[in-house]
């Protein structure tokens, strides 16, 4: 167990969340000044640099619903980041989990960002192969994914030693 104090350790957690927001928002105004929207810009035969709009949520599902999945998801996101709070707060020591956690913050509140200032999250990476193109992603998405493949790989390693 580390002798680090509860709030410190819940500090350096939320350190790494805010840095991940940072990049996140950096490369998202990147995009919005350099791309207009569904400009696609190729950088090898499987990666695209695009500017697409999400209103929905991942993959753009309910991307075409009235407007009111705007406040669903960013209602959703914050109290989504309440919560890994409250989960970092209580289990930070645990490292891989509250890598985790922490990803998933980051990667939440960049989105909840962008909901709320554009009503939209910017999506601008793009991978392709054989005229398949996977839903263009973000930073936050991609913490958000990471995130989560931890969070397996730490309750697989939890169900291995119990």
């Amino acid at each position: 167990m580390s002798r680090t104090a509860p709030g410190t350790r819940l500090s350096q957690w939320l350190l790494a969340a805010a840095l991940i927001i940072v990049v996140d928002q950096l490369t998202k105004i990147l995009v919005i000044g350099a791309f207009q929207l569904g400009d696609v810009h190729p950088v090898t035969g499987f990666f695209n640099l695009v500017r697409a709009h999400n209103y929905g949520a991942a993959f753009s599902f309910l991307h075409g619903a009235s407007g009111w999945q705007r406040w669903f998801f960013l209602g959703l996101g914050l109290a989504a980041a309440g919560f890994i709070v409250w989960m970092l707060r209580r289990h930070g020591q645990q490292r891989l989990f509250a890598w985790a956690l922490t990803l998933i913050l980051g990667g939440a509140l960049g989105n909840v960002i962008d909901r709320a200032v554009h009503g939209y999250v910017v999506d601008f990476i793009q991978v392709h192969a054989g005229g398949w193109y996977f839903p263009a992603f973000n930073v936050a998405d991609s913490a958000i994914t990471v995130g989560a493949v931890l969070l397996v790989l730490d309750e697989l390693r939890r169900v291995r030693r119990g």
